[in-house]
Parts: C-alpha cells; structure tokens; sequence
C-alpha cells in the first residue's frame, strides 16, 4: 500500500500525541501530506443570540489552541499540513473527512479525551474502524 495522503484526527489527549509521532514517522522525509483534523462539539440549535455566537467562539478558541500544539510538533517534518476543524459528530466527521480528503490511512490514538462517554457510548475510534473503509491504524 502507498501511502500520500494521512488522516490525523486530534483531540489533546495523549492518545493523539502518540499517534502524531506515529503519522510523523510515516510520513518521514517521503512526500506525504498530512489532513490535521479537529472535531468540535456543534453548537445546540436552540441556544439562541448571543450564546450561540460566545459559544461557537469559545469552541473556535479551544479547537485552535489544540491545532496549535499539534502544528508545531508537525512543523519538524518536510509534510504538507492541511488543517480541518470540524463541527460535528466525532467518528461520522473523521470518515466524511477522510472520503472527502482522499486519504490513504487513518491514523489516530485508542481513546480520546472522553474516556468515560466511550466506556459507555462506544468509543470514537471504534466507530470509525466498522465505518470507514479506509484502513485504519490505532495507537495507544
């Protein structure tokens, strides 16, 4: 399998820093680009003005604080970095994404932040890998 194109969803957590030195080694000095994905939490319909606004600025400020952290330890590869922050539903996101970006591979950690809700939702990462058909690599 050739591999040009990879999938980097990221939460904070440090399940996604370990999976981000992973996409880094696999990306090595070939020339892959990386989809840096964030995916936010979408603002409730019914929020109404001006919650809804100071709500979605605060996600926005959030989201980008994490991309940060993970552009810069991404600036040390010779990777093309394409930055996504997405609203939405976790694991649907990351395989629409991932469709969409043409991605050869997914790479990302076991759990994320939410370790509870996956003890009892199922957790993203397991979504993912009975939804997309992309392969996907899991790191712990």
């Amino acid at each position: 399998m050739k591999i040009t194109r990879i999938l980097l969803p990221v939460d904070g957590s440090r399940h996604s820093d370990t999976a981000t030195e992973m996409a880094m080694e696999l990306a090595g000095d070939a020339n892959i680009s990386v989809v840096l994905l964030h995916v936010r939490k979408t603002v409730p319909t019914g929020l109404g003005e001006p919650n809804a606004i100071e709500l979605l600025e605060y996600l926005n400020k959030e989201a980008e604080n994490i991309m940060a952290h993970y552009r810069a330890k991404l600036s040390a590869t010779n990777a093309q970095v394409t930055e996504l922050i997405v609203g939405g539903k976790v694991a649907e996101v990351i395989c629409n994404v991932a469709e969409v970006e043409k991605c050869d591979i997914i790479v990302m950690g076991s759990r994320g932040k939410s370790d509870f809700e996956g003890l009892i939702l199922g957790s993203a990462t397991h979504k993912v890998l009975h939804t997309t058909d992309i392969p996907v690599l899991v790191v712990k």
